[in-house]
C-alpha cells in the first residue's frame, strides 16, 4: 500500500503532510506516557519486524502494491503513540534508502501507516477488550480482529485520497475494487499473523504488552500455598 511519487496530486500531498507532521507531534508527546523500561526495547523489535514484513510486497493491480501494515499489532504491544512512531520511522527508512513509497508522498504513508492503521486497530482493539471478559487469550483474539479490520479500512482511506486528488491514469473504480478486494484479503493474513504473534508473547511475557496491561492488573492475586503434610 505504500504510495508512489506522483500517485496523488501536489495539494493532497501537501494536506496529507501536514496531516502526517501533526500526528508524529502528537505520538511524540503521548510516547511520553508509554515508554518505559519494557516499552523501549520492545519498540525497537516491533519496528524491526513491521519494517521486515512491509518489505516484501506484492502487486494487487491497477498500480498498487500489498503488504503488511502491522500497525494493529504495533498498537497492542507498544501503545497507540509508540507505534505510530515506530511506523513513521519504518517509512522514512524505506522511502528514503529503500524507494518503498515516493519521497514526496511521505506524509501520504505516515497518514494511512501511522495515523489510521494504528488508530483504527488500537480504537478497536480497545472497544472489543472493553465487552469482552479481561482475560489474556481475549487480548489476542482482539489484536487479531483488530488486524483485521484495520487493513482495509486503511485502504479505503487511501481510496478516498484518490477520489480526492488521484494523479495516475487509472479509474477510481479499479483502484478501489483492487485495494479493497485485496487487502481485505491481506487483512486476513494479518490477522493471522498478528493473533499469533501476540500470543506468543502473552505466553512468555505477558506484561510486554501494552494492551493487556489493564487486564493484568484488574486480575485478582492468588496465593498458593503448599498442601500440608500428612
Amino acid at each position: 500500500m505504500h504510495v508512489p511519487d506522483g500517485f496523488l496530486d501536489a495539494p493532497t500531498s501537501v494536506v496529507t503532510g501536514v496531516v502526517a507532521a501533526a500526528g508524529v507531534a502528537l505520538a511524540l508527546k503521548g510516547a511520553r506516557r508509554e515508554l518505559d523500561d519494557r516499552t523501549a526495547p520492545m519498540a525497537g523489535l516491533v519496528a524491526a519486524f513491521v519494517f521486515a514484513a512491509q518489505m516484501i510486497n506484492f502487486p494487487v493491480g491497477a498500480g498498487t502494491s500489498g503488504h503488511l501494515l502491522g500497525g494493529a499489532l504495533a498498537a497492542v504491544l507498544v501503545g497507540p503513540f509508540t507505534a505510530a512512531l515506530c511506523l513513521s520511522v519504518v517509512l522514512l527508512v524505506q522511502g528514503l534508502l529503500f524507494a518503498d513509497g515516493g519521497v514526496t508522498a511521505l506524509g501520504t504513508n505516515v497518514t494511512l501507516f501511522s495515523i489510521v492503521a494504528v488508530g483504527v486497530g488500537w480504537i478497536v482493539f480497545r472497544g472489543l477488550l472493553a465487552v469482552l471478559p479481561k482475560r489474556l487469550p481475549t487480548v489476542a483474539l482482539c489484536s487479531g480482529v483488530a488486524a483485521l479490520v484495520s487493513v482495509p479500512v486503511t485502504a479505503l482511506a487511501f481510496v478516498g485520497l484518490f477520489a480526492i486528488g488521484g494523479q495516475a491514469p487509472v479509474s477510481l473504480g479499479a483502484v478501489a475494487t483492487a485495494m479493497v478486494g485485496w487487502h481485505v484479503l491481506i487483512g486476513i493474513g494479518e490477522a493471522l499473523i498478528t493473533t499469533v504473534v501476540v500470543s506468543s508473547v502473552l505466553a512468555a511475557r505477558p506484561d510486554l504488552v501494552y494492551g493487556a496491561r489493564g487486564v493484568l492488573t484488574s486480575r485478582p492475586l492468588q496465593i498458593r500455598t503448599g498442601e500440608a503434610a500428612t
